[in-house]
């Protein structure tokens, strides 16, 4: 016969629970008598996630500083420094020719680059530019775009510099205010928002300053593309923004403003810096050479714009960069003004 539980053992059992839940609550609500110190240590906590959170997330208000050993062999010349004006060429082809630029054979064209009215719509862009560069003696022509093709050894921005010397629109001269002085190409671009970003870069890297208005000399079925969204990318004051296009004579047509809209316009209003998906493949393909751009060195006030590519921390992936830029007060500082 198996004994029954002694009662007693089942009281002190049950009573020792009791005990242990009760000491339980009586600390959860007994009133603390927290210490000077205690408040310190949970203050501290609390200002270091908080100040943790802010340099994750939020965008730096204060410039990058500059690499001084950078700037020691460079010696910018005295005509450099009252040059406001940045003129840009995005680049879209490698011209390989010596004296004819109508010719396809001499430019390595993408498949969707031939037929009639595109490599004259190129000497267009430079011809414009060139003839807005020497109406402006404050200007500072720049031609942009990498070296984006795998046969090629040389840049879109160095081969659209060439062209323009090569046809006499830009004659080598030796009086510094002609406008071969003031001509100079930008060679890491791999797409249209970097042929804006690195171009004031490289006017940075050119001069010693920042530009303060700037012209772009491109396709009028781009327009929208550039007005509306590279420039706001990087918060250029709209009034201090000018776009000149040009199309070839085949290219004002519904398809080509199709085209731009579904491949260029859409892909860049979902990701306004180009850094996801398939505007990043895009730049990936047009990187043969496997180039990185300088600019972190020479340009260090944009580091923080350089390394901008927003994604769920930031909000979404179009989100626009709010920090410091040397032509634009980030948002805190506008809304204390």
């Amino acid at each position: 016969m198996i004994p029954s539980p002694s009662v007693a053992s089942y009281r002190r059992s049950r009573l020792a629970k009791a005990s242990v839940h009760h000491r339980l609550v009586d600390a959860l609500t007994r009133r603390s008598r927290l210490t000077n110190l205690g408040v310190f240590l949970l203050a501290g906590l609390c200002a270091v996630s908080l100040l943790t959170n802010l340099w994750v997330l939020a965008p730096p208000l204060l410039p990058p500083q500059a690499h001084i050993t950078a700037f020691t062999t460079v010696n910018w010349p005295a005509t450099r420094k009252n040059l406001d004006h940045l003129i840009i060429v995005p680049c879209h082809s490698i011209w390989q020719g010596t004296d004819s630029w109508l010719d396809e054979k001499d430019w390595l064209l993408e498949p969707y680059q031939r037929g009639p009215g595109r490599v004259r719509a190129f000497y267009q862009h430079i011809s414009q530019s060139v003839e807005l560069a020497d109406s402006d003696a404050k200007s500072v022509l720049v031609f942009s775009g990498g070296q984006t093709k795998p046969f090629s050894t040389t840049t879109e921005a160095e081969s659209y510099l060439r062209l323009a010397q090569a046809s006499g629109l830009i004659p080598v001269e030796t009086a510094k205010s002609f406008v071969h002085a003031r001509a100079t190409t930008e060679n890491y671009a791999l797409d249209s928002y970097q042929n804006l970003l690195f171009s004031v870069a490289r006017f940075r890297e050119f001069t010693g300053h920042f530009p303060r208005k700037i012209t772009v000399v491109g396709y009028e079925f781009k327009r929208a593309r550039f007005m509306e969204l590279h420039r706001e990318a990087i918060r250029w004051p709209v009034d201090k923004f000018t776009y000149i296009g040009v199309d070839p004579d085949h290219d004002g047509s519904t398809t080509a403003m199709e085209g731009e809209r579904q491949n260029g316009y859409v892909p860049y209003t979902f990701d306004t810096y180009g850094c996801h998906s398939v505007l990043l493949s895009k730049r990936r393909q047009r990187n043969p050479y496997s180039r990185f751009h300088p600019y972190y060195t020479s340009c260090p006030e944009l580091n923080y714009l350089f390394d901008w590519c927003p994604d769920a921390p930031q909000g979404r992936e179009a989100a626009l960069f709010d920090g410091y830029l040397p032509w634009s007060p980030p948002k805190l500082a506008r809304e204390q003004t």
